[in-house]
């Protein structure tokens, strides 16, 4: 199939299917369909244009492709101009051939796990259109499961590819921190990019594409010396041992969502033969350690001259909660937050001495409301009265931050359907730097237990 096909049958699907779901918040038809036109000619004059020739992207609100205007999600950006050049993650795929078709919707700064924003409303999942896609990718995750792109980027500071990914039946794969560069000067260092794939093949091949160091991120890894599709396919990972955990010490999960990681999680132990063991867990308040680690990013999206406190009324309720609160906040509060984070790292080292890959739900819950918020109370209880109001809201997704705030690998795979016909999510967290053993397992659930690629909608 030639470029300029594929990207048509795309523009159809959009044209077709985006109204409903908001996916798509800006499209550069024309501009895709220059570039289609320029890999056709690449490709007739026997040129290989790259590992992504002709695929068309959809591209994370939050990150900048050339000749795109960036809003973050925002009132405050959302009548930007284009931006001129590429995110370093862009640029990869750009010359790997790769069409960039337009952005896709995100919550505001990336912020909570449900995509709805004063700027561009409502995005909805492609598999139950009253329910959410997730968050931060969400627009990402609705574009790859509806059937409008096959691929689109993601990026997760907390969850925010594996969560979408497992609420839309994708492959959300969460590199470690440093794989794939991305110069910020975030005092979290929580956020890496990421894909939202319908096969794990195609997750490996944009890591392959993506990764390896740039002098821009201090913090970007050497390069892993394989080849992430090759190691997918070969790895032996028969010595594996595999732990387990529906709660991870404190999380509430619904029953239905447990039953079915739980079977997934086992049959993805007996392809990699080896024994599902039951892991005891016990953490230091991941939920509160990365709400605190969160709020003083916020500073880096605004501009504090021209939009605060001049433009409050414009911001989500938890961008405006998180800057008022944090506005005058001594530089010693701080301290007790980071020294939870060394605590957790320690928790976390423990866990991968005794274990290589720690398995999980991915959500507590399958897919809610797609306007939000996130339910509080989950199998029957009340969150609020035994967490808080604040971590109550964010007890939905309660197993996806520990990856963040440890560097770890992580990737959400689909585990299941509910009864309500909604995806359910297993996630595979591996020790720092085995994105390979992570991508290997996945591949080898993917291989026992095939899902759907597309929701029902994408399949029309």
């Amino acid at each position: 199939m030639s470029a300029q096909t594929l990207l048509e049958e795309c523009l159809a699907a959009i044209d077709e299917r985006n109204d409903v779901l908001n996916a798509f918040v800006y499209l550069d038809a024309e501009g895709a369909r220059a570039r289609a036109a320029e890999i056709d000619d690449q490709v007739r004059r026997g040129e290989d244009p790259g590992p992504f020739a002709g695929v068309p992207f959809g591209v994370k609100d939050l990150e900048d492709c050339a000749g795109m205007p960036t809003s973050h999600g925002s009132l405050l950006y959302k009548n930007a101009p284009p931006v001129s050049e590429d995110s370093i993650h862009v640029a990869r795929l750009r010359a790997a051939g790769a069409v960039f078709v337009g952005k896709t919707a995100a919550p505001e700064f990336g912020t909570i796990q449900f995509t709805r924003t004063k700027a561009w409303g409502v995005t909805r999942n492609p598999w139950d259109t009253e329910r959410t896609p997730g968050g931060s990718s969400g627009g990402s995750a609705a574009a790859v499961a509806g059937g409008l792109v096959p691929i689109a980027t993601a990026s997760d500071g907390g969850g925010s590819t594996r969560i979408p990914a497992a609420f839309s039946g994708l492959v959300g794969m969460k590199p470690s921190y440093g794989r794939i560069p991305h110069p910020t000067a975030d005092p979290s260092q929580t956020a890496v990019y990421g894909v939202e794939a319908v096969s794990v093949a195609d997750a490996a091949r944009h890591l392959d594409v993506t990764a390896g160091p740039h002098d821009a991120d201090r913090a970007s890894l050497p390069p892993a010396g394989l080849r992430y599709q090759d190691a997918m396919e070969t790895l032996d990972v028969s010595g594996l041992r595999v732990g387990w955990s529906e709660d991870l010490g404190f999380a509430v999960v619904d029953p239905e969502v447990l039953e079915l990681t739980r079977a997934s999680a086992e049959a993805l132990a007996q392809a990699a033969g080896t024994e599902l063991v039951e892991y005891p867990v016990r953490l230091t308040d991941p939920i509160r350690t990365w709400l605190q680690a969160g709020s003083v990013t916020l500073w880096l999206d605004i501009e504090e001259s021209e939009h605060y406190p001049a433009r409050l009324d414009d911001l989500t309720p938890f961008v405006r909660f998180s800057l008022e609160t944090s506005y005058e906040r001594p530089v010693r509060t701080l301290v007790p937050g980071l020294r939870r984070r060394l605590q957790l790292e320690a928790d976390v080292a423990r866990i991968f001495q005794d274990v290589d890959v720690l398995l999980t739900p991915t959500t507590a819950v399958p897919a809610f409301d797609a306007a939000g918020p996130s339910p509080t109370t989950i199998a029957g209880e009340d969150l609020v009265e035994r967490f808080g109001p604040l971590a109550a809201g964010a007890m939905s997704v309660p197993f996806t931050m520990l990856a963040n705030l440890c560097w770890n690998p992580a990737c959400s795979l689909p585990a299941g359907i509910s009864s309500d016909g909604l995806p359910v999510g297993l996630q595979i967290i591996g020790r720092r730097h085995a994105d390979d053993v992570v991508l290997r397992l996945a591949r080898l659930l993917e291989q026992t237990r095939p899902w759907p690629r597309h929701a029902p909608m994408g399949r029309a």
